[in-house]
């Protein structure tokens, strides 16, 4: 511990010691827990009266910079006791209070924040999101896995990946099996993109076959994609005995369904429907939702 006392100077010599080892605490030439020299020991190497020392090291400890350890040896404090002594109250409190850190210690704030990116990319999910091209696809999707599961569930296009990446930190993607290839780029190699299936609709064509008589059949859907499924899907169904109408439900009233003898409909526009003949299609594959579920719960546990 390299110090030098000039006592010729105008400023006492207890304050030049204690500033001087405050300075070599911040600079990290003192190490957290290094033990400082005796009161007595200090006094000789510098040739000043003890009690200057003693003095000087009072301050220290009232300062926080140094702390006792057992018996009277005072050694560097632990660098979470440096810190100030009004804790943080808010995030921003601990994001100002990290900026400062960061850029006491050199590091520029892109350097920074590319840091603290990666360190958040690796970081176990705490939600889900869909990504889906669709609009009103991905909305189904997203309202079926909250409905099913107890994790928060956003959703985004790829597009909007590209363009923010931010959107991946902390998330489990899930996307239908086709779109794999072009999902699992924008997402961590150890965070693997989860694919997942639509329902099988044969449960729903037999209710339609096994209809007697020549009926209206209403498909309501908040989404134009799926009214284009629907309609591929029940044909086979529907045949020239039954009469097709699709709903979209973001330019048409539901209301509109209730002259139909059967509405088909996904999980959104079935919570509009005011209908007993109401055939609910799940978008998404039941064991679609446990894997994504099996897979939330293994990194959590992880």
């Amino acid at each position: 511990m390299e110090i030098r006392i000039e006592s010729e100077s105008d400023v006492p010599i207890r304050h030049q010691l204690t500033e001087q080892i405050v300075f070599l605490i911040a600079t990290e030439t003192l190490k957290a827990g290094q033990p400082l020299p005796s009161v007595r020991e200090l006094a000789r190497r510098l040739k000043i009266h003890h009690n200057t020392v003693s003095d000087a090291y009072q301050d220290l400890v009232k300062r926080k910079w140094v702390v006792r350890r057992r018996g009277s040896r005072l050694v560097v404090a632990p660098s979470e006791t440096l810190t100030p002594p009004a804790k943080a109250q808010t995030l921003d409190d601990l994001i100002n209070a990290t900026i400062r850190a960061a850029r006491a210690m050199g590091y520029s704030l892109q350097a920074l924040r590319e840091r603290v990116r990666e360190r958040l990319l690796t970081e176990p999910p705490d939600h889900i999101i869909v990504v889906e091209q669709d609009p009103g696809l991905r909305e189904i999707m997203c309202d079926e896995l909250r409905t099913a599961l107890p994790w928060q569930v956003e959703g985004c296009s790829r597009e909007e990946l590209q363009t923010n990446r931010g959107l991946a930190i902390g998330a489990l993607a899930v996307t239908l099996g086709h779109a794999i290839a072009d999902v699992d780029l924008l997402f961590p190699k150890e965070r693997p993109v989860i694919p997942v299936s639509f329902t099988a609709a044969d449960e729903q064509l037999n209710m339609i076959r096994n209809l007697r008589q020549p009926s209206a059949i209403a498909v309501v859907s908040t989404s134009d994609l799926f009214l284009k499924m629907a309609r591929s899907i029940l044909a086979p169904a529907i045949g020239q005995r039954h009469t097709l109408r699709e709903v979209l439900l973001s330019h048409e009233n539901p209301s509109v369904a209730r002259a139909a003898d059967v509405v088909f409909c996904d999980s959104i526009a079935k919570r509009h429907i005011r209908s007993s003949k109401v055939i609910h299609y799940r978008v998404l594959a039941p064991e679609s939702l446990d894997y994504v579920s099996t897979a939330m719960k293994s990194y959590q546990s992880g």
